[in-house]
């Protein structure tokens, strides 16, 4: 079975980052983690996006 993939993009610019893999447990919400952003070149809220 293949893994499913998530994109984490930047809540500032909108550019995709970071991918992340997902589990098998199932979250409502999205995640939303405060990584660095090459672009805006500071520390980002990042959410996941599909």
């Amino acid at each position: 079975m293949a893994q499913k993939k998530a994109a984490l993009a930047c809540s500032v610019c909108g550019s995709r980052n970071y991918t992340i893999t997902l589990g098998q447990n199932r979250r409502v919400e999205r995640l939303e983690i405060k990584k660095f952003c090459k672009y805006c070149n500071k520390q980002t809220l990042h959410r996941e996006t599909k």
